[in-house]
């Protein structure tokens, strides 16, 4: 029968430390960037012109419909090969990660804008309001109520796809369970920990997501 032995990976609370620190980081910063994607991508897809939401809409059925495996290797050895420019690891993952995050932001985005009753618009432009101030001040404030929940469930996604990062040899919180398990040859151990250390960082978010539906839905 297997014995379990948690206390050899208190010798590695340096190494995992800094795994979580890496894995939260790129987190934020793809956060971030898929927002800023997304955002473009979602309003630009309501564009009349062909010229600029036919781009977008092709962009984001390519990442929707891609695994993100499959774009971070594409990203890291083929996209410098064919654009001739050398490209970091850390680089390819940040584009790829948040470029896949941003077509699924886009959608909320989209769906979010959508949703708003139309006559709020025409009302909004009968009173002299530009195309920007009716999206600022009309659509996107009401519109944000009902993405919030669904925008917070994409991004836990993005956090959970930042593990994929260590197929990049990147330093996140897999990655360090992998040197780790290599050294100690205690696989079960440690990525059962692993695991614990994402649930503990998932589980209040989910709970708030959980309560800003409910708050919603009301």
């Amino acid at each position: 029968m297997y014995q379990w032995n948690f206390a050899f990976l208190v010798d590695f609370r340096g190494l995992l430390l800094s795994g979580v620190l890496y894995t939260l980081g790129y987190t934020v910063l793809c956060i971030v960037l898929g927002l800023l994607f997304g955002l473009i991508a979602g309003i630009g897809q309501l564009s009349p012109s062909k010229w600029i939401n036919s781009p977008l809409k092709a962009y984001v059925e390519i990442f929707r419909c891609t695994p993100v495996l499959i774009q971070l290797i594409w990203f890291y050895y083929a996209l410098p090969s064919l654009l001739g420019i050398e490209m970091s690891a850390s680089t390819a993952a940040i584009l790829a990660l948040s470029l896949y995050g941003g077509a699924f932001y886009s959608e909320i985005i989209r769906g979010g804008i959508i949703s708003i009753d139309p006559g709020q618009p025409e009302a909004a432009r009968a009173l002299g309001m530009t195309k920007f101030q009716i999206m600022h001040r009309v659509v996107l404030p009401q519109a944000l109520r009902r993405m919030t929940p669904p925008l917070l469930n994409q991004s836990i996604m993005q956090l959970k796809n930042t593990s994929l990062v260590s197929v990049l040899a990147l330093p996140d919180l897999v990655y360090q369970g992998q040197l780790i398990v290599h050294e100690t040859y205690r696989p079960l151990e440690t990525y059962t920990l692993i695991a614990l250390i994402y649930l503990a960082i998932l589980l209040p978010t989910t709970t708030l997501v959980k309560r800003l539906e409910t708050r919603t839905a009301l």
